[in-house]
């Protein structure tokens, strides 16, 4: 059976503005292979709900670098992920920037159209604006850097709701 639980958002940031320029051992670095940026946020997410979802067709979790589903590290994938996910794990909803939340995610899109970069808010002035809106983030290592500050074309918000687990009933 599925739970709904809380996303710590609190957690969340506190990891990512703990890891922003440093590397958990716990996870491969990406950077050197087609980025970490994503990998990083979903670090940070899984901080602030404590469940993945292994889900070998279209999941969202990490066990090592070769054995994880593409959510995990893929800009494309995990925007995906969380907008459809219905079983475990954190999921959300495209938002606009003026609802954005501390330990939301935003996804950068470049001049051609492309998603091709992940970011979490750390830090949310108002009114919420690129100027007021401080994110963390890896390959292009950050720590409340200002949204506009990043050379981007478009932006897409993902507010997370919140996460499910699976409980076993005893009956």
């Amino acid at each position: 059976m599925l739970i709904e639980i809380a996303y710590n958002r609190n957690a969340a940031v506190i990891y990512a503005l703990n890891w922003a320029f440093a590397r958990n051992p716990r996870f491969y670095d990406f950077t050197d292979i087609g980025g970490d940026c994503t990998n990083f946020i979903s670090q940070c997410m899984y901080a602030g709900c404590e469940v993945m979802n292994y889900s070998r067709e279209n999941g969202w979790y990490y066990i090592s670098p070769d054995d994880r589903a593409p959510a995990w590290t893929g800009v494309d994938f995990l925007r995906e992920f969380l907008l459809s996910n219905r079983g475990t794990g954190v999921y959300g909803e495209e938002s606009v920037l003026s609802e954005i939340r501390r330990g939301d995610i935003i996804q950068l899109i470049n001049n051609e159209g492309r998603f091709y970069h992940t970011v979490i808010v750390s830090s949310v002035l108002y009114p919420q604006t690129p100027e007021n809106i401080f994110v963390c983030a890896h390959s292009d290592d950050s720590r409340n850097r200002k949204l506009s500050t990043y050379d981007y074309a478009g932006i897409f918000p993902i507010h997370i709701i919140g996460a499910r687990k699976e409980i076993v009933v005893e009956g």
